[in-house]
């Protein structure tokens, strides 16, 4: 089974249209057989998992020590396998490493960070190539002048997609990504 590693915000709130979003990109996944691979806590991480156990999928949490430690959570209820790491730099990779393909909603820091380390290993080969989907118009302004800039090397931009509705983020990673 291929696994949609979604990164995004902690905090986002039930009653956000980014957790619904959200919500609706992890039943998609479920629904179309992807496994779902997250951070495994809340906001937007819990969302993509309670949308993808709902519909019956399989969803992985990669959790970290370091944040337990730092701000005290567990892994969301609809996280069926839980890896978990001493630091955040072996949680990243893992969701890094082990993912067929990207989401990346909005978030804050930590999903700018996810964003970028894919882009990067994906860019340079050190992992497999896996299509990268920005959700909605949270990602286009904030990456536009660094997509415009001339350090960014050709070719780099178009590793990403940017997608409007969770039906297109599942649309354009079935096109690139058979689910089994």
């Amino acid at each position: 089974m291929k696994i949609i590693a979604v990164y995004g915000s902690a905090i986002a709130e039930p009653d956000t249209p980014h957790y619904q979003a959200a919500l609706e990109v992890g039943a998609g996944l479920a629904r179309a057989g992807y496994a779902v691979m997250t951070g495994g806590y809340g906001g937007v991480m819990e969302a993509a998992s309670k949308g993808a156990a709902e519909a019956g999928g399989h969803v992985i949490g990669v959790t970290s020590e370091r944040i337990e430690t730092f701000r005290p959570r567990s892994p969301n209820p609809w996280v069926r396998e839980e890896i978990k790491y001493p630091s955040l730099r072996e949680r990243l990779l893992h969701l890094i490493d082990h993912a067929d393909g990207y989401v990346v909603m909005p978030g804050g820091i930590g999903t700018l960070n996810e964003l970028f380390m894919a882009w990067e290993l994906v860019r340079l080969g050190e992992t497999s190539f896996g299509p990268m989907v920005c959700y909605g118009e949270y990602w286009r302004p904030r990456l536009a002048q660094l997509i415009d800039h001339h350090y960014i090397h050709s070719g780099t931009a178009e590793l990403l997609h940017f997608a409007d509705s969770p039906q297109e983020i599942v649309t354009h990673l079935q096109s690139l990504v058979p689910s089994k």
